[in-house]
């Protein structure tokens, strides 16, 4: 949120409930700005009151990532592709994966194919990623290297649930995001890199509205 606040243009602060969203002109869109907090649960809700707010025809997310894989580095950008919910399992009661939504054909959830293009023609140097997305901040190398066995290259709290809310009110979604902390780091890591690396992610929303 620091960056986007700082980001020079005039924004004006409303009250939905208890919770402060932000409203900015940026080249010829209306954005409306919410930090949702930690974890799956504030972010579904954060998600759904700025798509019930403001009816909005897209979400563009961004944020700092944790790496499951040691040749990741602070500030290495990527674009997601896909969200896994490694907290989520109703596979002894339904005919899915673990990890699997019923409504999705794995257990992945999917971003939205054209802004990930939109992105990645501008940016032919960004990697695209597999998340995954659970109510935990990772620091166990081995936990690491299990989520890692999962097809993932990086590791967050919210994006599949922001990705989900996105899917079933039918709202388009993308997410940026930078690493915050290293496969060897910690929670000292994330303290010192969260805003450079936070500010480092919105400069790739700013291009991409720049180009909608």
């Amino acid at each position: 949120m620091k960056a986007f606040l700082e980001a020079g243009s005039e924004i004006t602060e409303i009250m939905v409930g208890v919770r402060p969203m932000y409203r900015t002109e940026m080249y010829g869109h209306e954005v409306y700005a919410v930090q949702t907090g930690y974890g799956e649960i504030d972010a579904a809700a954060g998600t759904q009151l700025l798509i019930t707010y403001t009816g909005c025809e897209i979400v563009l997310n961004f944020g700092v990532v944790g790496a499951l894989v040691p040749e990741l580095r602070v500030e290495d950008l990527f674009v997601v592709r896909r969200a896994l919910h490694y907290d989520y399992d109703v596979s002894q009661l339904d005919p899915v994966k673990k990890y699997q939504y019923e409504e999705f054909e794995d257990e992945f959830i999917p971003l939205d194919e054209g802004l990930i293009q939109l992105v990645t023609e501008e940016m032919p140097e960004i990697r695209q990623v597999s998340v995954a997305s659970g109510d935990k901040f990772v620091v166990d190398p081995e936990e690491k290297r299990r989520l890692a066995s999962l097809g993932c290259q990086i590791c967050e709290m919210e994006i599949a649930a922001i990705a989900r809310i996105c899917f079933r009110n039918q709202v388009r979604c993308l997410s940026i995001k930078c690493i915050s902390d290293t496969f060897d780091g910690d929670g000292g890591d994330y303290n010192k890199n969260v805003i450079r690396s936070a500010s480092v992610a919105f400069q790739v929303i700013r291009e991409v509205l720049k180009k909608l």
